[in-house]
């Protein structure tokens, strides 16, 4: 028997939730999948690591307009994993946001148009799914920003930040947070 792109395996990969997302926005888009069926794969998808960061990387990043204009059950089905989704919410914004700058650094327009969209579009979702544990989050990351330590230094240091990079991080939190 074929599974449903509505169906998610248990246990899925990195790599299988990315092709499992596409196939499902690609149904999405072609009006397949009642409203009830697409909420309840994507809820299922990001109940994991795995599934939330594939969802997150096409969803956010791809050329599907979908992410544009979160409908309803996309948005419930976010709701249903405050924790993974909060996180890479708040991750995707400092990463878009900081890769931005690179690729204007580079001249490389098109790739730096694709972090604008990455981040207009996660901007967005946060507003949307309106969960206290991003504002938590947030709030951790502005912190580890500015006193150079806490819960989010690893990341940053990791990701190796510079002043500007991390200056804009600071700044779309910060409207962010005054945004509630």
């Amino acid at each position: 028997m074929v599974q449903s792109v509505f169906e998610v395996p248990k246990g899925i990969t990195f790599e299988q939730g990315l092709a499992l997302t596409q196939d499902l926005l690609t149904e999405i888009e072609q009006g397949n999948g009642s409203e009830a069926e697409i909420e309840a794969a994507i809820a299922s998808l990001v109940s994991s690591e795995n599934g939330a960061r594939a969802f997150f990387v096409v969803y956010l990043a791809g050329s599907s307009s979908l992410a544009d204009d979160p409908s309803s059950g996309i948005i419930r089905a976010l709701q249903t994993a405050p924790e993974v989704v909060a996180e890479l919410l708040v991750k995707n914004l400092a990463m878009s946001t900081a890769m931005a700058i690179t690729h204007h650094r580079s001249h490389a327009s098109e790739m730096a148009a694709g972090s604008e969209r990455v981040e207009r579009r996660t901007v967005r979702l946060i507003q949307q799914v309106q969960l206290p544990l991003v504002r938590e989050k947030a709030q951790a990351l502005l912190e580890s920003l500015t006193l150079g330590s806490g819960h989010y230094q690893g990341f940053l240091d990791r990701l190796g930040y510079d002043v500007e990079q991390r200056q804009a991080i600071r700044q779309n939190l910060r409207y962010l947070l005054a945004d509630d």
